[in-house]
This record gives C-alpha cells, structure tokens and sequence, in this order.
C-alpha cells in the first residue's frame, strides 16, 4: 500500500506534476478531490482454516452423561447464556447489563467519540460570525499630518465574517476519517466491556455454586471424620489399636478443617464479585441462590471460522479500528507539507449612532482568499510525517499481536473441553469406584467381617472423589463459557441498547 494513496502524484524539484503545467495543479485537486495519504484496507484473516494443531476436535467424550459436539461455522448467539437454562442466571445478568459501572462509562466514552465526530464535520461547512462592537474615541488629525483640533465620536461597528476552508489535498478529509475510526474503536471498545461482562458474570456464578457444593463435601467429610476419631480413641483406650492412629486421623481432620475457611472465603468473594458487578455494594444486593445441578451443559458448541473470527470479536475489530486512525494521521501529516487555500469574505455598517449604522454610505465590505504554505520548518513537518508512519507500523504490529493472541485462545478453549471431558470421565470412574468400595465396606461392616473404622475411611474417600467431581463438572461449565467469549459472544446480534447504551448518562444534561 502506497503511503501517498493510490492517486499520488509525483512532484519535481521546482513544485509541478510532471506531465502537467504549473497552473493546471490547483485545478487538478479542485476537480479530483483526491486526500494524500494511504487509503486503509482492512487486513486479511490469516490463511489457515482451523484454530487447533494437528486434528481439530469434532466432539468431546461422552462424560457426566453428555458429550459435547463442535459445529463448525456456526455462529453465536447474542443470549448463549440462555443456553445453560438457568433462570437465575438470566436475571443476575439483566441485572449487571443494566447496572455495571464499567459498561455504563465505555458507554459514555462512545458517545463522546461520536459527539467529537459531529463536531469535526463543521470544518466542512462556511464558518460565519457576527461582531457587534461599539467604542467612543478621539482622534487626532496630526497622524495624518493635518494641523486642526482633534475631535471626540462614537463609533459603533455591526458586521459578519464568513471564511471557508478548502480542503484541496484531504487534509480535514483524513481528520473525519480518524474521528470515524476513533468512533469505530470505542465502539468495538463498548462491545468488548459487554461480553467480558456477560462471560465474568456467567463464570462466577458457576463458581459460587461450585463452592458451595464443596463447602457441603468438605463439611460431611469433617462429619465423617470426627466420627472416625471417636470409634478410634475407643478403640485406643481398648488397647485394640495404639494412639498413635489417633493422631494421624486428627491431623487429617485439622487438614480438611483448614480447607474450609478457605473456601467459605471464596464463596464470599464470588458473592460480593457478582454484587460489584451488578452496580452494587454488596450489602445492598445479592445474587439468586444457584446449584450446579440447576445448570444445563450445553452439548452443540459454535465455532466460528478462522476468516470470520476476526470480523466478530471486538477486541480485534478495535484493534483494527486503531490501525484504521493511524493510517488517517499519515494523511493528516502528509496534507500538512502542502499548501492550505481559504476563502473568506467580510461585510458591515460603521456608525457614529445604532440609528445610523444601517444607512448605505456606512457599509463596508472585503472579499478574499489566503493562501499559507509551509517554506522551511526545520524539518518539523516532515518528520511529524514519519512519526505517523511508525506510529502505523507500531499499530499494525498490535493489531497482528491481538489477532494471534485471539487465535490462540480458541484453540486453547476447544482442547480444554476436550481434556475437560476425558477429566471429568475419569473423576466420574473414581467416584463411582469410591461408591462401590463405600457400599461393599457397609455390607461387610454388617457381616461383621470389618470394623467401622474401614466404613469411616471408606466415606471419607468418596467424599474427596466427590470434591474432584465437582471440581471437574466446573471446570467443563467455565471452560464452554469461555468458548462463548473468545469467539466474539455474538454482541453484534445484541440489542443496540444492552451494548451502546443509548441514553443520556446523567439526567437533564
């Protein structure tokens, strides 16, 4: 891409176009109405038609009743969190699209954007102001070398300026095209602080149920495992087994006790993560009560294609919309090297009383054009130019960096659900083989074949499966939630309102 546009024009030493006379070059931009400087054309997708090395996977394993498929192409859709049927959840995030601070100010920066590009477009149109001005002054005949007495007047002074800009190499054409990226990118920007919302939201409250659940694990194993100790010390003051297995059974307990303040410690900082996130204190506002078993895993995932991707999630798309600017300040610094052309014209009544301002031999009016042109700066323009340039190459290199960033976290997401399957398969054997070994325990516990100590230490191991199981059941649930988010969330089929916020943020302003 040429820095100068495709409609460049070579200049020679002595400021013609070649091939053309010096007096045809004013002309030639009047009627062409070309902008020096790059035209931006968006960037291709990378050329590859998967996110994954090696084989791409096409389903999950079977694993906690239901396996996942991947349907690719597919796009998302704007309410996936829907896909998990929680009511609940549909109602915490009602809640935080209408409340979050943080969207509620990506928001306003979006409508400053646009209100600065509204602004900007008035370049293009006559600038006219009026002037009132009235003085009372004396004046002296002798500046004019005439020896007579001075007098004293009034004067009063009505009139209007009008002056117009015109834009003959693109220079203010470049500006609007930065104000509309500019726009573009708080867009992108608001889009972005939407889904991240919608996925920390979603993510959380899986969390909390998930803690909760294990809060109620651990608290039956420490049920469990006092119980062992009290069979245990009877056992020791029968002599039948030496204290020392007492003390190993209560360290065990003080471990699992330990645990547990921990995870009551997240459970609260999930619950007041979800108030903050709704817009409110967490004194003031707590979210529905939720159970991982009320959640639904949703078993046909999207995956949008690798030459889509970078047309659906925002971050790219304002990291594009940045490009986009950079590209415009070339043309803005490149315009600055030429010449700038102004047509401005003045009219008025002079009067020695407002009664008389408006009689014919008082008005007095100018017609005119300005023609600035940069002769020597030291060097100032021209390297503004090439900072602008670099300033694209940096831009263009971010832009890369968000792609590939992005890219590699679908992959990661699709081979995390897969290895969350084979996980959750392989914790879902080792409960269900902790069951059995607790049932077989029982059953020989009232055989009489073995003493409860064994049936103690059989529950406690089932339990401990059970914490892993629930660990994985998360896991699986965040990790489809993140599939969700990295591949855009499907805001561009939002409503306009949930995400650009259309409303005054402050009332009566």
């Amino acid at each position: 891409m040429s820095l100068m546009g495709t409609h460049q024009l070579s200049l020679d030493v002595r400021g013609g176009v070649k091939g053309l006379p010096k007096t045809g070059i004013l002309m030639l931009f009047l009627l062409g109405g070309c902008a020096v400087g790059p035209d931006f054309v968006s960037p291709t997708a990378p050329p590859v038609n998967q996110y994954t090395s090696g084989k791409q996977p096409v389903e999950t394993l079977a694993a906690g009743g239901s396996a996942q498929s991947f349907k690719e192409g597919a796009g998302v859709a704007a309410d996936w969190w829907r896909l998990f049927n929680s009511p609940e959840l549909d109602a915490a995030i009602k809640e935080a699209i209408a409340g979050n601070p943080g969207l509620e100010a990506a928001q306003a920066s979006l409508r400053q954007s646009q209100d600065n590009l509204r602004a900007g477009y008035g370049i293009f149109y006559p600038q006219i102001d009026a002037d009132f001005d009235a003085t009372r002054q004396r004046f002296s005949p002798e500046k004019l070398g005439q020896n007579s007495p001075g007098n004293i007047f009034n004067l009063f002074t009505l009139g209007a300026t009008v002056s117009y800009a015109l834009d003959i190499f693109g220079g203010e054409r470049r500006t609007i095209e930065s104000l509309k990226a500019q726009t573009d990118f708080q867009r992108y920007t608001a889009a972005a602080t939407y889904l991240a919302l919608t996925g920390n939201i979603t993510n959380t409250v899986i969390a909390r149920a998930a803690y909760s659940a294990e809060i109620d694990a651990t608290a039956q194993i420490i049920g469990m495992q006092r119980e062992q100790i009290e069979v245990a010390d009877a056992q020791a003051q029968a002599g039948i087994i030496p204290y020392s297995n007492i003390l190993s059974l209560r360290t065990q307990l003080s471990a699992t006790e330990a645990a547990l303040p921990l995870l009551k410690q997240k459970l609260s900082q999930s619950e007041h993560l979800l108030a903050i996130l709704a817009g409110h204190v967490p004194a003031q506002w707590s979210a529905p009560p939720l159970e991982l078993a009320d959640l639904t895993l949703p078993r046909d995932l999207p995956v949008t294609l690798p030459s889509e991707l970078v047309r659906q999630r925002p971050d790219i798309l304002a990291a594009e919309a940045q490009l986009h600017s950079a590209s415009a300040n070339i043309g803005v610094a490149t315009a600055a090297l030429f010449p700038s052309f102004t047509l401005n014209g003045t009219y008025g009544q002079n009067g020695s009383s407002i009664s008389g301002l408006f009689g014919s031999q008082n008005a007095f009016w100018s017609v005119g054009a300005d023609l600035v042109a940069p002769l020597f700066e030291g060097g100032t323009l021209r390297f503004k130019r090439k900072a602008a340039i670099e300033a694209y190459r940096q831009t263009l290199a971010n832009y890369r960096q968000t792609v590939l960033g992005a890219f590699a976290q679908v992959a990661d997401t699709l081979r995390a659900l897969e290895h969350d399957a084979e996980l959750l398969q392989a914790q879902s054997q080792e409960l269900d083989t902790a069951g059995e070994a607790l049932r077989l325990t029982q059953i020989n516990y009232q055989a009489g074949t073995v003493n409860y100590l064994a049936v103690l230490s059989a529950n406690n191991q089932y339990f401990q499966a059970r914490i892993g199981y629930l660990q994985a059941i998360a896991q699986r649930f965040q990790d489809t939630v993140a599939l969700f988010v990295v591949l855009g969330g499907g805001w561009q089929n939002a409503q306009r309102s949930d995400i650009l916020g259309d409303k005054p943020p402050v009332d009566g302003l």
